[in-house]
């Protein structure tokens, strides 16, 4: 399963002779074919045999595969490294280009690996931010299953995700739009549904279910503070008081999220 640029030089030089062995054989009427054959057969267990063994010990790994060569180190760039690995600086510096990185100085770790990937971490300041950095808690991601394609519905997916084609049929109905003009409709983990039809040149609406969610909630909260202002009973307007900022809170925790 690996791709041409994950294989390391053993395995390259493995595909590159059996290679040549086949087309020699495939070419050449004249010679023996057992030969040919037992050739491809100990290019073919030799390199398999090598993996395996990679697999259970790290310094045949390290000798056949290499090792990881660290090229910038708490912001320094290590020369001594980069002459070992051939890596120019202008090599290096493209590179950190492809990373979206063009200030050296915000790199603060550099790892140049086996494959020729170059692996960057940046400073702490630099690190984009994230929900974590904020104390924000987020939902688990469930990754969007396709439940339309080619006009076709795949109900395999609407059951992973607990929905059904009535469902999916409601919401259609809603948007105005046939089943056969669909090209791919997915539903994400809100339930929120995802639409690209065939006509290019309609414009499909922004799902609203999250922001109906939103405005329902805070609809919600204002009602319970009116009613605390309008009943004359003080353990009433206590009791409205108290779930209007219990559900400000609520409010407030779920904002993040329904406004993705």
């Amino acid at each position: 399963k690996k791709q041409i640029s994950q294989l390391t030089f053993f395995e390259y030089i493995a595909g590159i002779t059996l290679g040549e062995l086949a087309g020699f054989i495939s070419t050449d009427m004249e010679s023996h074919y057992f030969l040919g054959l037992t050739a491809l057969s100990v290019w073919f267990i030799v390199p398999l045999c090598v993996e395996w063994i990679t697999l259970k010990s790290k310094t045949l790994r390290d000798l056949f595969e290499g090792k990881s060569a660290v090229v910038i180190k708490e912001g320094k760039i290590l020369e001594d490294n980069l002459k070992k690995e051939r890596f120019s600086t202008d090599e290096l510096l493209q590179r950190l280009r492809t990373k979206d990185v063009f200030n050296l100085a915000d790199v603060e770790f550099a790892v140049l690996e086996t494959s020729g990937d170059l692996n960057v971490l940046l400073k702490k300041e630099n690190q984009p931010l994230t929900p974590k950095h904020l104390g924000i808690k987020t939902a688990p991601e469930q990754p969007p299953q396709a439940v339309i394609m080619d006009g076709e519905i795949i109900d395999e997916s609407l059951a992973s995700i607990g929905l059904n084609r009535g469902w999916l049929h409601e919401e259609l109905n809603k948007l105005g739009i046939p089943q056969n003009n669909i090209f791919l409709a997915q539903v994400d983990s809100y339930g929120e549904l995802y639409i690209d039809v065939y006509d290019d040149m309609l414009k499909m609406p922004s799902p609203q279910n999250k922001a109906m969610l939103l405005a329902t909630l805070k609809k919600c909260e204002a009602d319970l503070e009116m009613f605390s202002l309008s009943v004359e009973t003080p353990e009433t307007k206590q009791m409205y008081g108290d779930c209007a900022e219990t559900l400000q809170r609520t409010i407030g925790e779920l904002t993040p999220l329904l406004k993705r």
